[in-house]
């Protein structure tokens, strides 16, 4: 039977409204999906605010969805680790990080995408930028490139791992808290929260628990501190740390170094051990503490390593005694220089630890089976037409002269940060310290180092570092404790204008 003219325009309208139907769904589709789609990292123009606040990378192994980053300190804020160290303000700045006016992340954090979600990130700030003072009650000012002298970085790892234990981590409870925080979630992006990030987040999270689980068997680093290595082995590696000697583990803290003028640091022996002379490997093997070798963004990182070639130490801001320092100045030349100047003969190489008698627990973690794990990665990835594959690092029996160039903003002193002050450091260790507090920012001009001796301040509460726990030892580099008074008071002088 032949259709009707009515038929006909019956199914000429069904398929019209069908097609309208069928667009309608792709544009609505198309509109909740062009947030996903069109998502990109911020970009800097600024070379330092790249630094602060930048992506290097790692979206896809360690970054954490932006919401449910924010909600975690409201949601669970008795787990922030706070009873040991803590600076004023709420969630992640009492653990010691700086935020910005204007800014939505802290100093050392970076959003970046990932499936089209926005993802918080860490960059070289996060070790990198740190606080100085006049008085307690005066306004702290950020300094790029010295240690982060205030960041409390393992307590921020139990934090994040450690509120995803908690049954409260889950969609049903999350999602109100993030709507509270001003979320503006189209309903695709809820979805992607409520099914997808909020529970592969959690699983992620109690993973890297579980690398991470070695943090309680440790002593405490304090702001300021890392260890190195025994995340990558670990993390990156899956070493099992049973296998190890506890000496490997117990005591590899140390402190977070300044990274300005990289030039002339170009074939010296870096990282406070010695165990690599290239910069660039350097610079690669610290980023890969925040991204993995096939999610690092090396565009990103090179701006920041071109940036830092040159770049000079902030100068000391006090008033200098010219003529005192200038005495100061033969001294250093007849004790320090031969380790420490630029042009001495012994800078850049290693020190045999029974020559400086250090605390070994930095050096102890950096293995021979270590290394010839890290000649693995970056294998087969090549940038701009170089082979990234590590090929410098290298075991030490020391620890490596550096120059002292900035030396003013690198207190507390030693690799593991265990003497609070110059004055200290030049006084024999039975005269140093035992115990003093690290995380405060104000300046004493006087001893050179940041104030050590004060347990609380203005609402913080700084760190107690015990110099007899594993990794902490003041002992050793006993260079220039037998000189007098007066001449310690005169190097001194001069050490402040390096």
């Amino acid at each position: 039977m032949s259709s009707t003219p009515f038929f006909q325009k019956v199914c000429r309208n069904f398929k019209r409204l069908a097609l309208g139907l069928v667009s309608l769904v792709l544009v609505i589709v198309l509109c909740l999906a062009w947030p996903l789609l069109t998502a990109r990292s911020p970009q800097y123009t600024d070379i330092t605010d790249h630094f602060k606040y930048g992506s290097i990378g790692g979206a896809s192994t360690m970054g954490i969805p932006y919401w449910i980053w924010q909600v975690m300190p409201v949601m669970f804020p008795e787990y922030l680790p706070t009873e040991d160290y803590a600076t004023p303000g709420t969630g992640y700045t009492q653990l010691g990080f700086m935020q910005e006016p204007g800014q939505d992340l802290p100093i050392g954090f970076a959003k970046d995408t990932q499936l089209g979600l926005e993802v918080v990130t860490n960059n070289c700030a996060l070790c990198h930028v740190g606080s100085i003072r006049n008085t307690s009650d005066g306004l702290p000012q950020a300094i790029p490139t010295m240690p982060s002298n205030t960041v409390n970085l393992s307590a921020y790892f139990r934090f994040i791992t450690g509120v995803a234990d908690d049954p409260r981590f889950n969609a049903r409870e999350m999602m109100p808290y993030i709507k509270d925080l001003g979320a503006d979630l189209n309903p695709l992006q809820s979805l992607l929260y409520r099914y997808i990030a909020i529970p592969q987040t959690r699983a992620l999270l109690s993973i890297q628990a579980e690398k991470l689980s070695f943090l309680s068997d440790q002593p405490q680093y304090g702001p300021g501190r890392v260890d190195t290595f025994t995340p990558y082995k670990t993390r990156t590696f899956n070493i099992n740390l049973d296998d190890l000697p506890p000496e490997e583990i117990e005591g590899a803290a140390s402190d977070f170094p300044s990274v300005w003028q990289q030039r002339p640091r170009e074939g010296m022996q870096l990282h406070w051990d010695g165990d690599n002379t290239s910069v660039a490997e350097r610079n690669k093997s610290a980023a890969l503490a925040l991204v993995s070798p096939t999610n690092i963004n090396l565009d990103a990182i090179t701006r920041v390593a071109d940036w830092l070639l040159d770049l000079p130490a902030p100068p000391y801001p006090y008033p200098v005694n010219e003529e005192l320092a200038v005495q100061g100045q033969s001294i250093f030349a007849n004790t320090c220089a031969s380790c420490h100047a630029f042009d001495g003969p012994k800078v850049g190489i290693v020190t045999p630890i029974a020559e400086i008698g250090t605390d070994p627990g930095r050096l102890n973690s950096y293995t021979y089976e270590f290394a010839s794990n890290q000649y693995t990665l970056f294998a087969g990835i090549t940038y701009k037409g170089e082979d990234q594959r590590f090929t410098h690092f290298r075991k030490t029996h020391g620890y490596a002269n550096h120059p002292l160039d900035g030396l003013w903003l690198r207190s507390p002193y030693l690799h593991n940060g265990s003497v609070p002050t110059l004055e200290d450091l030049l006084n024999p260790p039975e005269q140093r310290p035992a115990k003093f507090y690290r995380g405060n920012d104000v300046y004493d001009p006087d001893k050179v180092g940041f104030v050590a001796d004060v347990a609380a301040a203005n609402g913080s509460k700084f760190f107690e570092y015990d110099t007899s726990l594993p990794g902490n030892g003041k002992e050793g580099h006993l260079y220039g404790t037998t000189l007098s008074k007066s001449d310690k008071t005169a190097l001194i002088e001069y050490l402040k204008t390096l």
